[in-house]
């Protein structure tokens, strides 16, 4: 095997190419171009570069692909300098687009791995994960590299591009999972709707995912890596008549994660964007489009480039609770509560909460939390429609269930997410039933505030808890469910907690 190596060095870019049109700013380097060769060789070139700090958030390698090429193999380095604390250091993401170009919309989207990877590959019959595997055609591809933050000093990186020559193999047809399995009917089923594999920059393989998810006591999950579809293909065996999969992604931008939930089987959505942009709610009619819901991801997480900017206007649902509970999940699920008054004070449409894993690796747990949702059947469109309605509640684990509804005296009912249509000063009767949840205090909190706490329920871990109130007092009731004992700052982490009983007319 011949095999040719070449190297070329990339100039930096200068400060006045940093500041281009657009938020989200790109910019595209010198082409590095290989010449046709026989089959079985292979031709190398390696590139240098450094980028300074304020560099655009895509950078952009331009590779020159001739015919006959049967595989693309990347590598890359980049230096890492210690640097004062609270400073910045050094890390640069990395992903591949085809001929088909870098539009935003991603026609030429062929795969990324973030931080993940310093290595991929990818031909037409199997590809590195994270990324797609297909028909490596002639043109010009383009190595899209992300400087997600850069050092004082700068950002220096090299890249390796190798191209093996020779005949194509048949790229395979996707199988994917399918959208219904054996349920029980209209019912409560539990599920993790945030989760990362080695198909991103997680370490579960997907198979580990689907025996965790079981074990969890889980009846759904939601494929969700971070700015790929790739891992779409491959969940087909591990689903079940026990486990729904549905497919979605993780959309990471610089101004914040959105889940989409549940997309039709190949989606893919673009994260190239910035709040100022002006361009999310694009991506969010095309989650939509694809039959996903919008769901922002830990909307006060205090990772670089995690917290939500991009407004709730076109969430179908928010996460709340991510992972172990801590202080952002705190003040997300006080930020949730607001906007829960300010739909009832306008009269619009409320969001519902979730609560959601984002596991990657071991230690995280898988389902916890996890979203409980009352639906007709275990299928894609029965649990989407449960989230989108609200007919839900957030529970740490399987141990924890609860029944919560609101109930006037003629016999009027609602549950979760409904409404209870009673006069201003009808009695209500608020009632929660809890398992599973030892020594937790229950508390039900309103428009108003947190208007009743319990007492600590037996070391049993079930109880039920009643309190009465009027629509004039409370325009809406929901639970929680918090333990004894402070976690932290906190007053008492969440064990569980409901979405609201709205009362009214």
């Amino acid at each position: 095997m011949c095999e040719d190596v070449h190297e070329q060095e990339h100039a930096g870019i200068g400060r006045r190419a940093v500041f281009v049109t657009g938020a989200a700013a790109a910019f595209t380097l010198s082409t590095v171009s290989f010449a046709s060769a026989a089959p079985r060789e292979r031709r190398t070139r390696t590139v240098r570069g450094t980028l300074p700090p304020g560099s655009p958030d895509f950078v952009y390698v331009p590779v020159e692909v001739p015919r006959g090429v049967r595989e693309i193999h990347v590598a890359y380095t980049y230096d890492r300098p210690a640097v004062p604390a609270g400073t910045q250091g050094n890390a640069l993401d990395i992903g591949l687009f085809d001929e088909r170009g870098t539009e935003l919309g991603g026609r030429g989207f062929r795969g990324w791995s973030g931080g993940a990877r310093t290595e991929f590959f990818v031909r037409a019959d199997a590809a590195t994960p994270g990324y797609v595997p297909g028909p490596v055609r002639p043109g010009t591809w383009h190595i899209a590299l992300g400087p997600y933050t850069v050092a004082p000093e700068g950002l220096s990186y090299e890249i390796t591009v190798t191209l093996t020559y020779g005949e194509q193999d048949e790229t395979p047809r996707p199988v994917y999972p399918p959208e219904r399995a054996k349920g029980r009917g209209r019912a409560w089923y539990r599920g993790d709707c945030h989760l990362h594999s080695e198909y991103s920059d997680g370490r579960y393989t997907l198979a580990e995912i689907a025996e965790l998810a079981r074990a969890a006591g889980l009846d759904f999950i939601n494929s969700s890596e971070h700015n790929t579809h790739s891992a779409h293909a491959h969940w087909a065996g591990l689903a079940g008549d026990d486990l729904l999969v549905l497919l979605g992604e993780e959309v990471t931008t610089r101004n914040g994660h959105v889940v989409a939930l549940g997309t039709d089987p190949g989606t893919f959505v673009d994260w190239r964007y910035r709040a100022r942009d002006n361009r999310f709610g694009r991506f969010a009619r095309q989650i939509r489009r694809a039959g996903g819901l919008v769901v922002p991801a830990h909307p006060h997480a205090t990772c670089i480039g995690c917290n939500w900017k991009f407004g709730f206007g076109e969430a179908d649902a928010v996460e709340v609770w991510n992972g172990a509970y801590t202080p952002d999940d705190e003040v997300a699920l006080a930020d949730w509560d607001g906007m829960l008054v300010a739909s009832v004070r306008d009269g619009r449409d409320w969001i519902p909460a979730m609560g959601s894993s984002d596991s990657h690796r071991s230690p995280d747990v898988i389902g916890r939390p996890q979203t409980v949702v009352l639906a007709d059947d275990l299928t894609r469109e029965a649990i989407q429609e449960g989230i989108r309605a609200g007919r839900s509640y957030v529970a740490e684990s399987s141990k924890v269930s609860l029944s919560f509804t609101a109930s006037g005296g003629r016999g009027e009912h609602a549950g979760i997410g409904e409404r209870l249509r009673v006069d201003r000063d009808t009695p209500v009767t608020v009632r929660l039933e809890v398992t599973g949840a030892p020594r937790c205090t229950v508390r039900f909190v309103t428009d108003q505030g947190v208007l009743f706490t319990g007492d600590p329920l037996p070391v049993s871990g079930a109880g039920t808890v009643e309190w009465r109130t009027t629509a004039s007092y409370a325009a809406y009731v929901r639970a929680e469910v918090r333990h004894e004992t402070a976690a932290g700052p906190l007053p008492g982490a969440l064990a569980a907690f409901t979405n609201p009983v709205f009362l009214g007319r």
